[in-house]
């Protein structure tokens, strides 16, 4: 089989989801006469589902693990109250109370994550024994009240864009097409500068032409995703520090230590122990992280509501654990990328928006997004399946 060949077969799954939100996003723009892809359209959809895609980064890690955390959805709620106690009754500073949040989340995290690390109780058991844990912490703090409003400076984080909005060339803010300009120039170096050392190593490589050809398509992306958001209010905050997750995440799992052994644990964990991995201590921190995730979701959530309520984060959880296994992650643990992870969480959020916008009720939205969720499932044992079998 030729190397292009073997490329796209080990990542049919996440070049199949990249295709499939191409097509959504484009059978969506025809049915809502062109209202997908207006500039105010793509910024809300980056605005409403940043939270889910944030849950999603850490929710990958622990079912890379293995596991799978259900009270996510809870802790955001958690979180939330208690900021809102802070800043609204005790008029506590922004940071400190931001800071004090991110701790809660760490503790969430970590007290789950103690349970099913050392304790080895079972993820499922401890994470919806958290789910009505946090719920009822939430409910009792805010006794059944919604607390507001928060700081300016607070809401910024959620629904705030980067400064300069009036600095425009007719309609386009210019930051914003700087910044998709100066992503493009490093994402193109970045792409051979590892074309250039994998052929130093005389590792195996794609011919010139796929590389290009990928460069090409993810500078157009770029590009057209900037000039959407130029051609409205410029850069969300909430843009920039998803991408910030996103990079960190990519690059913490696939080029260091402890990424690797995060991916190793999953595949199999006692060879993983055999090896010299601390699969305790990993599984630990993988919780403890989703919780400082959520707590990072929670003040968003809380900042874009401008409030605190007893209802925050209700199904967040399934959104980001579909994200996962949409975007190519295995439900046996070992297998997915953050890259993938956000794609889906991508397709979630384009499907739930123009369905939105076509006035599909509720129910029929819940009713897609289930069939979505399945086929994508079969879909990963079915190749999985036939690699097997050749």
């Amino acid at each position: 089989m030729s190397t292009v060949g073997r490329l796209f077969k080990n990542n049919i799954r996440q070049y199949g989801m990249v295709i499939a939100l191409a097509v959504i996003m484009i059978f969506f723009q025809i049915l809502t006469q062109g209202i997908m892809f207006k500039p105010m359209n793509i910024t809300n959809l980056v605005l409403q589902n940043s939270y889910v895609l944030i849950l999603a980064i850490g929710m990958l890690l622990v079912i890379i693990t293995g596991g799978i955390d259900l009270s996510v959805g809870s802790v955001v709620a958690f979180v939330g109250s208690v900021s809102a106690v802070l800043m609204v009754d005790y008029q506590m500073p922004v940071l400190p109370a931001m800071l004090i949040a991110l701790l809660l989340g760490a503790t969430a995290g970590a007290f789950q994550g103690y349970f099913i690390a050392f304790l080895r109780i079972p993820a499922f058991i401890v994470t919806l024994a958290g789910q009505l844990i946090f719920r009822g912490l939430t409910m009792s703090i805010l006794q059944g009240q919604t607390k507001s409003p928060f700081e300016k400076s607070f809401q910024l984080l959620a629904a705030g864009y980067l400064p300069g909005m009036d600095v425009r060339w007719g309609s386009l803010n210019i930051i914003a097409l700087a910044t998709g300009l100066g992503a493009s120039v490093i994402l193109a170096v970045v792409i051979l500068h590892s074309r250039r050392t994998k052929m130093k190593y005389h590792f195996e490589i794609v011919p010139l032409w796929l590389d290009v050809l990928k460069i090409v398509v993810i500078v157009a992306g770029i590009n057209l995703l900037t000039y959407k958001f130029a051609g409205y209010n410029g850069l969300p905050i909430i843009l920039l520090i998803l991408v910030s997750l996103i990079l960190i995440y990519t690059f913490v799992t696939q080029r260091t230590i402890a990424g690797r052994h995060i991916y190793a644990l999953g595949g199999n964990e006692k060879a993983a122990r055999l090896s010299g991995v601390k699969t305790n201590r990993v599984m630990f921190w993988c919780y403890v992280n989703m919780g400082v995730l959520a707590a990072i979701a929670g003040l968003i959530v809380a900042g874009r509501l401008n409030a605190a309520t007893p209802k925050a984060g209700n199904g967040f959880e399934l959104d980001a654990i579909a994200a996962c296994f949409i975007g190519g992650a295995s439900p046996a643990g070992g297998i997915g990328t953050v890259i993938g992870t956000i794609v889906g969480g991508f397709v979630m959020a384009v499907l739930n928006n123009g369905m939105s916008i076509m006035g599909v009720s509720v129910d029929w939205q819940q009713t897609i997004k289930g069939l979505v969720l399945l086929l994508a499932v079969w879909f990963d044992v079915y190749t999985k399946t036939r690699s097997q079998s050749h």
